[in-house]
């Protein structure tokens, strides 16, 4: 059970969060402008570091609660007319006992039986036009690192499969979405093979002010996993708003999801909040 919920926090988790949201302002300066678009734009040549936390609530029959945050640096490389879009996602992961007693393998005295640590690192490489048209997208690698500090949070697998990202901005809109699929090619021989899927819509409605309305679920399928127990169908959508700290720009998030389909023990809903700061590029 453990292994099989690990396996659904990591592909909702490491989905690609895009960088969505900020409303045009009339009075607003030129460069706020630019940055309220390159904000919406998940490729953009723009340095950013998100800072991702998800909270997912009602784990299996004792409804226990799993948290994972999630630092994913977005730096972008210019190489003639095309950008490569880089992020790495480092999640930090606190896991529950998943039965009353604790964890074999733990200290007995653990009052809880929980696990935290780091999980499994995610690199994806984006290779997107500097000036694209009015269709935006995204292609290139990613790379899973069997980097997990215990094998209660991490697969024990390298992975490496396609990612693609495509999105359209016509104003005051954001409508994109991300597709995925990583598969193992080495590891500890004794895990579980990883072949999974996920595929994350976002759509984006800015509003006056910087605030903006968003909905970016990720929805994953674990083939491995038994027939029925594969999909996870998460739905929901929550607010945001473009703002500065003195100098520095962030755009602040908040969405609420509940699962409409799940596996077994999988959550029955999560809370995910982000502060990305933005360094716009000269």
């Amino acid at each position: 059970m453990r292994a099989t919920l690990f396996k659904s926090l990591a592909c909702i988790s490491l989905a690609l969060s895009p960088s969505i949201s900020a409303a045009e302002e009339k009075s607003a300066a030129p460069d706020t402008m630019a940055l309220a678009e390159a904000a919406q734009n998940p490729v953009a040549n723009m340095i950013s570091v998100p800072f991702q936390n998800n909270t997912y609530f009602g784990i299996g029959p004792n409804e226990r609660t799993a948290n994972v945050l999630n630092i994913q640096p977005v730096i972008p490389v210019k190489v003639g007319d095309w950008n490569i879009i880089t992020r790495t996602i480092i999640p930090i992961v606190y896991l529950p006992a998943p039965i009353e007693g604790g964890i074999p393998g733990l200290p007995q005295n653990s009052p809880t039986g929980s696990t935290t640590g780091l999980g499994d690192i995610n690199f994806t490489a984006f290779l997107s036009p500097a000036n694209p048209k009015k269709l935006i997208w995204g292609f290139g690698p990613s790379l899973g690192l069997d980097t997990s500090t215990s094998d209660y949070i991490g697969t024990g697998k390298w992975t490496i499969g396609p990612s693609l990202v495509l999105l359209v901005q016509p104003k005051p809109w954001t409508v994109g979405i991300l597709m995925r699929n990583l598969w193992s090619f080495a590891g500890t021989s004794d895990r579980e093979s990883v072949n999974s899927f996920m595929t994350q819509f976002f759509i984006n409605y800015n509003l006056p002010g910087g605030w903006y309305l968003t909905s970016s679920p990720a929805i994953t399928a674990n083939w491995e996993a038994p027939s029925g127990q594969q999909w996870t169908v998460p739905l929901g959508g929550g607010v945001g708003k473009l703002l500065r700290l003195g100098r520095l720009p962030l755009n602040l998030q908040m969405q609420a999801f509940g699962n409409v389909v799940a596996p077994e023990d999988a959550p029955d809903w999560n809370l995910r909040f982000q502060v990305q700061m933005l360094f716009p590029t000269p």
